[in-house]
């Protein structure tokens, strides 16, 4: 497949979604260890980055940020590239955000304008921007006049049925300077439910020039291959399909570009990464914090792996990190394998 001149290099052209509470620091360097064209931070809300008492949320974030930064600099070309998602409705504090991350490291920064949760819009943040064009432009101008990193948008088809306005943001929004846009194929009524519209992103590829990414129930590279042919976009952008399989962006990427394979861990190889993972979500985040957090992937794990019902249930409820660990070998052998 031919590719456009991306803002920075994507090989392959399949990108790692922005999910909050999901694509912190530790997963990402999983994603990372299997190969993806960019990688995207969980979304930080403007207003925390800025303010001096940062909350627990928004610091662990930002540490990530860090993290990344450094690695990056000490391997000049070397891993993932990762950008870093802001979202807010200020169009100083969305300034000052997008400079303290690009003085941070970050190599690209991107705009969040289609997150549908209640407490994101009730914000007037999110897709909620899809409302006011205006006053979303005023944003990505700021943003764009702020930093010399490459800025990008993510949102999704509109707010509604009745308002499926991504082909004027879109366009706008690259006559601003914005150099890459993802479309999610829903509007914001829709949240997560239904199928993503591929076709519908198509009026957005006819109303831009710079690269498009489609995004939205890509789940293997079957979907990403119909994706890109029902929207015309350039790359995919993987979500909640990543869930408990950071090989799968890989899988794709090897799939439709002829990026290396992977080689998907099972048996001992997998017990071995997911306790990689488990281990490093309770050194970023400390234990009691780490514990709760990593419970949901080792839950995304033993569903991807087929494990035992019965030990998913001890894993969600084991607070011990060793016996955590002693459980992984047999959680994640399939159900078949187990009995």
């Amino acid at each position: 497949m031919n590719t456009p001149r991306f803002p920075v290099p994507l090989a392959p052209p399949v990108l790692l979604a922005p999910m909050s509470g999901i694509t912190d620091l530790p997963f990402r360097q999983m994603v990372a260890e299997f190969g993806a064209g960019l990688l995207v931070s969980e979304m930080i809300a403007s207003g925390e980055m800025v303010t001096r008492q940062r909350s627990v949320r928004a610091g662990t974030r930002a540490a990530g940020t860090r993290a990344e930064a450094t690695r990056a600099r000490a391997k000049v070309g070397a891993g993932v590239v990762t950008a870093v998602q802001l979202a807010g409705r200020d169009a100083g504090a969305m300034a000052e955000a997008a400079r303290i991350a690009e003085a941070e490291g970050a190599p690209m920064i991107d705009i969040n304008m289609g997150c549908p949760a209640k407490k994101v819009v009730g914000g007037l943040s999110g897709s909620a921007l899809m409302r006011d064009l205006d006053l979303a432009l005023r944003l990505i101008d700021a943003v764009v006049a702020a930093v010399r990193v490459p800025v990008t948008l993510k949102t999704r088809l509109g707010w509604d049925d009745d308002c499926l306005n991504a082909p004027e943001l879109a366009a706008r929004a690259e006559a601003a300077g914005v150099t890459m846009i993802t479309i999610h194929g829903r509007t914001r009524a829709q949240f997560y439910t239904g199928r993503a519209d591929w076709p519908a992103v198509r009026a957005v590829r006819e109303a831009v020039t710079i690269p498009l990414i489609v995004n939205g129930d890509i789940v293997d590279a079957a979907t990403a291959r119909r994706a890109l042919m029902a929207s015309g976009a350039d790359g995919v952008m993987v979500g909640r399909a990543a869930q408990g399989r950071p090989w799968l962006l890989a899988q794709i990427g090897a799939a439709l570009y002829g990026s290396p394979a992977p080689v998907v861990p099972t048996g001992a190889a997998l017990a071995d990464l997911v306790a990689r993972h488990y281990e490093a979500i309770l050194g970023f985040y400390g234990r009691d914090l780490g514990l709760r957090i990593a419970r949901k992937h080792l839950g995304w794990y033993v569903d991807a792996a087929g494990g035992p019902a019965e030990l998913r249930a001890r894993l969600m409820r084991e607070s011990d990190p060793a016996q955590v660990l002693a459980l992984l070998p047999d959680a994640l052998a399939p159900r078949e394998a187990a009995a």
